[in-house]
């Protein structure tokens, strides 16, 4: 098999029906295969998998793993050349998938891309998760082609080129399969969030590239499993980001003490306006980070 487009799901029923019919529509090329990997679902989802979409493969684990540890155990049980982890919120377009496998097969130095990712609630902007391709600052914060903060563009064509990237979303990643396990996965420790800019800084930290290959255009819901200001996802993100540069810079500790102070700010930031959920997730993310990090070189 030359792709496997994995869409995991939990509690995601209602997603399946909206979305999955897009991906079945719009993946028309030869030697790709559809698979959704449920993550331990407790609603109907296996249920309108088999009656409503029963020449889909279905791959069901026993448990909720979290984004990453669901992925590595269901990419686990393929064995395609590209491999792409698309989120059970997102509608793809007619011939997405082309210029994702045909720029992989003519760039043998390039591990993964992603497509054009714009608003499913409003299609004529970026999406926050991806947009037109992901950075990272020197302090270690994420952003994107197209978006900054919260704050997301209007998409005019302005990133239409293709442009080597920091990190591809995992709403839409289209990877080797290879080089995803001889860098080890997701992290499965990470659970969710951030996981994917962690892999990404990996595989370039051995060499390789990334790209966004905005010739394909996908259209992303967000916020399906947390909303973007939920104390959970608050937790998940500052904790992930620093375990990401602890793991990946080559001498971390300046830019940790920066972000010492910078998190207790947001911490505080958070408390002025009312936020005490947001605030105190913040300082049990650095706790738990601390935790963490010794298991880690």
């Amino acid at each position: 098999m030359k792709c496997s487009i994995i869409i995991l799901n939990w509690n995601g029923a209602q997603m399946l029906r909206t979305y999955l019919p897009s991906v079945i529509a719009h993946t028309t090329l030869p030697d790709c295969e559809i698979i959704v990997a449920d993550n331990g679902s407790t609603d109907d989802s296996i249920d309108i998998l088999a009656k409503e979409f029963p020449a889909i493969r279905t791959i069901v684990l026993d448990k909720n793993y979290g984004f990453a540890e669901g992925y590595n155990r269901a990419i686990a049980q393929v064995d395609s050349t590209y491999i792409v982890l698309l989120n059970s919120d997102v509608e793809v377009t007619e011939g997405w998938l082309a210029p994702l496998l045909d720029y992989l097969d003519t760039h043998p130095e390039v591990a993964a891309v992603q497509p054009k990712i714009r608003s499913w609630k409003n299609k004529a902007f970026f999406e926050h998760a991806g947009a037109a391709g992901g950075y990272l600052s020197r302090l270690g914060y994420p952003y994107c082609r197209g978006r900054r903060f919260g704050r997301v563009e209007q998409d005019k064509g302005q990133y239409d080129t293709i442009a080597e990237i920091d990190w591809t979303t995992g709403a839409a990643m289209c990877v080797r399969r290879d080089t995803y396990e001889v860098c080890g996965g997701l992290d499965a420790a990470f659970f969710a969030h951030m996981e994917e800019i962690d892999l990404c800084w990996r595989m370039r930290n051995k060499g390789w590239h990334l790209a966004c290959i905005p010739q394909s255009t996908v259209y992303h819901l967000g916020g399906g499993a947390l909303s973007y200001d939920n104390p959970r996802k608050t937790f998940l993100n500052f904790r992930n980001n620093l375990l990401m540069i602890y793991k990946n810079r080559s001498f971390p500790w300046p830019v940790l003490c920066i972000r010492f102070f910078l998190d207790y700010a947001a911490a505080a930031m958070f408390l002025i306006v009312g936020k005490k959920g947001s605030a105190k997730a913040i300082i049990d993310a650095r706790r738990e980070y601390k935790q963490m990090r010794k298991n880690y070189k």
